[in-house]
């Protein structure tokens, strides 16, 4: 037999690295090719790791609630036929005599794991004077722990927490020091799977992006009055159900058609403006968050997009979800009215530029040519980033989704 690596795969699209959820075998398995191994999540999507050969699993080097970079070691397998590969002469002499400093790759040196950062807070270990074995020089949690059991622990607490609290983003933004009594009664829940990975999104949209908010009242009485009269026939016919969201979708899309620049992202020395209009819902499963994409929508019907948004629905509440379907969102329209919320101000979904709450429709009363009436009225609230948007492009937007929507009746609704 020979022994084989299984790598941290790539998820999707500018997915770098991907949290072990759970393992699927244990030390000792035998699994064919192709067989899942593991459920790892992403920022993006759940989803299953295949093995790569047919073998036996000779080791696991990763624990479930481990972060690992795309490419780098998560198990150990021996497989049934002999390697075709042959180690390198460079890699016999790396293992002969130390590299020089000069070819040393240290691009991964500071993207801790969590159990990484763990083991190393609680050992007091310096990272700064780590060597890692991982890719791109990165330190694993086999380093750590070959440094605890050799007693040889490079300390020094003051740069060691002043490491952990400014390495890269990818740290375990969910951990820290404060110290929460607990009582008899209490609940303790472990912060991992989807709900940490949230976490870490949202620390990271918080810290990097200077948010800045902007809201609208709009008049959907018109719309409100067309949908009820075509709701039931609709779902008869089509077998979904055409919510209020489905409009609301379609203004953002033809609305970010006029204003490109709020379908931008943020990359550093430059802003990306993105041709394609491909919006990002927000779909919930009881404690967890998932934001598929409805790709072009600009160039949908409603009828299209309700579809959409029902398929994509479904899948999220059946794990169906694919790596594609969460792919390449350049805006995203959060329908948070659907929890009865009147007023919210949503956190972007990095690396986007904005996102827009979908407030309740509620009756309120309105002066029309100085008399009251009870009017159907919701408010949109848009976050945006105030590196990539000021406010009078915004505001534009905003006025602009809002005349799209105040003028949709059944004149001028166009369903297929």
């Amino acid at each position: 037999m020979a022994t084989e690596k299984i790598t941290m795969p790539q998820l999707g699209e500018s997915v770098t690295e991907g949290t072990i959820s759970t393992w699927l075998v244990k030390v000792g398995d035998q699994v064919t090719k192709y067989d899942p191994i593991a459920e790892v999540m992403t920022d993006k999507v759940n989803a299953e790791v295949p093995s790569s050969y047919t073998g036996i699993i000779k080791e696991l080097t990763a624990d479930e609630g481990d972060t690992i970079a795309v490419g780098e070691l998560i198990c150990y397998i021996d497989t049934e036929e002999p390697s075709n590969r042959t180690e390198s002469t460079e890699s016999k002499l790396a293992e002969a005599e130390p590299s020089k400093p000069t070819d040393v790759d240290d691009s991964m040196k500071k993207r801790y794991s969590p159990a990484v950062l763990r083991l190393a807070q609680e050992n007091d270990i310096n990272l700064e004077h780590v060597t890692g074995s991982g890719r791109g020089g990165r330190i694993t949690r086999k380093d750590i722990e070959k440094i605890i059991a050799s007693g040889e622990i490079p300390t020094d607490i003051g740069e060691m927490k002043e490491t952990i609290q400014g390495s890269s983003s990818t740290r375990d933004e969910t951990k820290n020091d404060i110290f929460v009594e607990t009582k008899a009664g209490d609940i303790e829940i472990p912060v991992k799977g989807v709900r940490k990975v949230i976490a870490e999104n949202m620390v990271k949209s918080k810290q990097e992006i200077p948010h800045a908010w902007m809201t609208v009242e709009v008049d959907v009485s018109d719309l409100v009055t067309y949908r009820n009269k075509v709701k039931n026939a609709f779902k008869k016919d089509e077998g979904f159900s055409l919510t209020y969201f489905s409009f609301f979708v379609k203004a953002v899309a033809q609305a970010l058609k006029e204003y490109p620049q709020l379908n931008s992202m943020w990359a550093g020395d430059k802003i990306i403006q993105k041709k394609d209009i491909h919006l990002s819902i927000a779909v919930a499963k009881e404690n967890e968050l998932f934001v598929p994409v409805i790709k072009h929508a600009d160039e949908k019907t409603v009828k299209a997009i309700a579809r959409d948004v029902h398929e994509l629905a479904m899948k999220a509440r059946n794990g169906k979800l694919t790596a594609q379907d969460m792919q390449g969102g350049t805006f995203t329209v959060n329908n948070t009215g659907s929890f009865g919320s009147i007023s919210s101000m949503g956190v972007i979904n990095y690396p986007q530029a904005a996102i827009l709450q979908v407030e309740s429709i509620v009756k309120r009363p309105v002066i029309i040519n100085d008399m009251f009436a009870a009017r159907d009225i919701v408010n949109l609230s848009l976050s945006l980033d105030h590196r990539i948007l000021d406010g009078l492009v915004c505001g534009r937007f905003l006025s602009r989704v809002k005349e799209i929507l105040e003028s949709m009746n059944e004149h001028t609704i166009n369903l297929y």
